[in-house]
């Protein structure tokens, strides 16, 4: 397949690449791994990320009493057994985390995901096009009666972050933190692949990343496009097998969204998929409440 990051001339053989244009490419994508770095790194901060818009509001919702309480009531209900199990509906209390060891929900970290246009292959292989922030987790400080819980985070219309999911384990925190200065972390949610970015390679954090660059231990970022094109390119949005309603494929990035759910919810699956949905709700409502007092 092409490489689309080359620009080739008559002049050259097959296959070189422009010394000013490989140059201009490492640059650009060293320039924005510096600044994004430091927001992703999961020790506290000062000053605040700046290519996290809206992050001071994001950091006070994730300590807010409200999430808070709404991990307790996550954290205090049962998983539900198997793939098969019903919605379960998560009953309010007065003191939600009554009887519940001591807990506190760190910083939130960027989940950064590939973009329809680069699985496409219509942009180039630069860090700047292959990836979007999506969305902020956040995981506990310590285990709670053995089990641990990410806060999800999605973006407002409008500008800001409110509660989408919290869902049981930490991996995408833990995945999600381990971005440094110098290096990005993003996702392939289809294969829930997590891998880094360093300048142009991208390198798998998991089993299945690992399994996505063919069982690799790094390749360049034009290479993995290729790969991602190869997966997803006829299957996006608009394409024949989106437009016969095939369930699997690339799916848009979260856009942002105001939705709530008329009540939290646990929703029967696996562990690892387990979400509390309609947090903003419950917010929402006792701040009512609160007003109306």
């Amino acid at each position: 397949m092409r490489d689309l990051s080359t620009t080739e001339t008559s002049t050259k053989r097959p296959g070189s690449r422009s010394p000013r244009r490989s140059l201009l490419l490492a640059l650009g994508a060293s320039a924005l791994l510096s600044l994004a770095g430091p927001a992703h790194a999961a020790p506290a901060r000062d000053p605040l990320p700046a290519d996290i818009p809206g992050y001071q509001a994001a950091l006070d919702l994730v300590k807010s009493a409200d999430v808070r309480d709404a991990v307790c009531r996550f954290l205090s209900t049962p998983l539900p057994a198997g793939g098969g199990a019903p919605v379960q509906t998560i009953p309010e209390t007065a003191e939600p985390c009554q009887g519940l060891p001591a807990f506190t929900v760190k910083e939130p970290v960027a989940v950064n995901e590939i973009t329809p246009a680069f699985a496409a292959g219509t942009v180039q292989p630069l860090a700047t096009e292959a990836v979007k922030l999506t969305q902020l987790v956040s995981s506990l400080s310590t285990t709670v009666n053995g089990r641990n819980a990410t806060v999800m985070l999605n973006p407002t219309q409008g500008g800001g972050w409110h509660l989408a999911a919290i869902r049981d384990g930490d991996s995408d925190a833990r995945y999600a933190g381990r971005a440094s200065v110098g290096t990005l972390v993003f996702t392939e949610p289809q294969i829930r692949g997590w891998y880094q970015l360093r300048l142009t390679t991208v390198e798998p954090l998991n089993d299945q990343a690992r399994q996505g660059l063919g069982g690799r231990a790094a390749v360049s970022l034009s290479e993995y496009q290729g790969l991602v094109k190869a997966r997803y390119a006829d299957k996006l949005p608009g394409s024949g097998y989106d437009v016969h309603g095939y369930s699997s494929g690339y799916s848009l990035p979260r856009e942002a969204d105001d939705t709530t759910s008329p009540a939290p919810l646990i929703a029967g699956g696996s562990g690892a998929a387990l979400a509390l949905a309609g947090g903003t709700a419950l917010i929402l409502r006792r701040r009512r409440r609160a007003n109306n007092a």
